[in-house]
């Protein structure tokens, strides 16, 4: 059975920088490609970034260029560098893992398989 933890939230103010991890646990990571997700109050959860297993990066266009998602295979953890973080970007943030096909990776969250429990980023103005 896989099992996420994400970890790295925080209270930061405009501007600053954040790192979050998402810890797997179980077999096969390799064999997964990974998302962030992320769901602010009264609003649906959107999808963040995703990665390839493969090691391919996909972001959405409000983080392009301030967010670097990352996966390091030995360690089982995939991370979400964010930095000149906005108010905007207040947030429960999910990481989720999707079993599939060496270069595929999924903007649906239909599409994965397993989810985290969330870590709240607030950012401050």
């Amino acid at each position: 059975q896989v099992q996420l933890a994400e970890s790295g939230g925080g209270l930061v103010q405009t501007g600053d920088s954040l790192r979050l991890s998402c810890t797997f646990s179980g077999h096969s990571f390799n064999y997964y490609s990974m998302g962030w997700f992320r769901q602010a109050p009264g609003k649906e959860r959107e999808y963040v970034s995703a990665i390839s297993r493969g090691g391919t990066p996909h972001y959405a266009d409000s983080v392009k260029g301030r967010f670097t998602i990352s996966r390091d295979n030995a360690k089982k953890t995939t991370y979400l560098q964010m930095n000149s973080l906005k108010p905007e970007d207040t947030a429960l943030y999910y990481c989720a893992a999707d079993r599939t096909i060496l270069s595929h990776m999924s903007i649906s969250q239909g599409d994965y398989d397993y989810w985290g429990q969330g870590t709240q980023v607030t950012v401050s103005s």
